[in-house]
């Protein structure tokens, strides 16, 4: 059981990094990124650690 919720707290981790990095390089008064190219590897990134987030935490339950 230790092992999931190391896993869980990596994926917050990963997640909130992520976020904090794609909202820095979003550029509100363009309504664009930076990098395009590499803000599509954060998001899809950021997803898929969100959703083994939210799988973990159904599994828990």
């Amino acid at each position: 059981m230790s092992i999931k919720k190391g896993q869980s707290f990596l994926f917050l981790i990963i997640a909130i990094i992520l976020g904090w990095t794609i909202f820095k390089q979003f550029d509100f008064e363009n309504l664009k990124f930076e990098k395009p190219a590499l803000a599509i590897v954060y998001i899809l990134t950021f997803v898929m650690s969100v959703y083994f987030l939210v799988k973990n935490v159904k599994r828990e339950e």
